[in-house]
């Protein structure tokens, strides 16, 4: 499965989004781990890191969990 700029930038946005739902986690920490790990991930080629990146973070956003 490609995935595409759009769809890594779409998932970095609704991440951030969902960083300030957050209740019982401090909103702040969230928002500097999700830049933190796009930042250090930005320079990944390969196909199936990006992917596995990539359905880690639709995970997190489908289970509404932080792993």
């Amino acid at each position: 499965m490609k995935i595409s700029t759009n769809q890594v930038l779409g998932l970095y946005r609704n991440l951030l989004r969902y960083g300030q739902q957050l209740k019982f986690t401090d909103q702040n920490y969230f928002k500097e781990r999700v830049r933190e790990e796009f930042r250090t991930n930005r320079n990944v080629t390969s196909e199936d890191k990006i992917e596995f990146f990539y359905k880690k973070g639709k995970s997190l956003l489908e289970r509404k969990r932080i792993v």
